[in-house]
């Protein structure tokens, strides 16, 4: 199954959906104000809108996502990397070290994880 697309606005309300669930709906209506500045019609619309995509589920008020964090994020690279640099991913490395400054730190990290790719793990 593929990860549904979650916008900038619904992303920002998943990120205070994952912090906390399982959450009353009202609690979330009440979460949504406080950060997002959000009135309560707004939060209901994205529970029911992200309920209909598959993205969480609301029974008895009780908010649960069911698609992680981890699914979204992923998704989302890879549909920028697909779309923006024809689905290189080396490409894609290029442009973000040639503007982004990287410490040794994350060199070592990253270095770590194609080690560990290429090993099968």
């Amino acid at each position: 199954m593929d990860t549904p697309k979650i916008f900038e606005s619904e992303y920002r309300f998943c990120l205070i959906l994952w912090e906390r669930e399982p959450v009353k709906s009202s609690e979330l209506v009440s979460l949504c104000s406080e950060q997002l500045g959000w009135k309560p019609t707004t939060t209901y619309t994205v529970i029911k809108r992200l309920s209909e995509r598959g993205v969480l589920k609301n029974e008895n008020t009780v908010v649960t996502s069911l698609v992680s964090k981890d699914e979204v994020q992923g998704a989302q690279i890879n549909e920028m990397v697909e779309k923006t640099f024809e689905g290189s991913l080396p490409a894609f490395i290029a442009a973000f070290t040639k503007h982004q400054k990287i410490s040794e730190k994350e060199i070592d990290e990253v270095q770590a994880m194609i080690d560990r790719f290429r090993k099968g793990e």
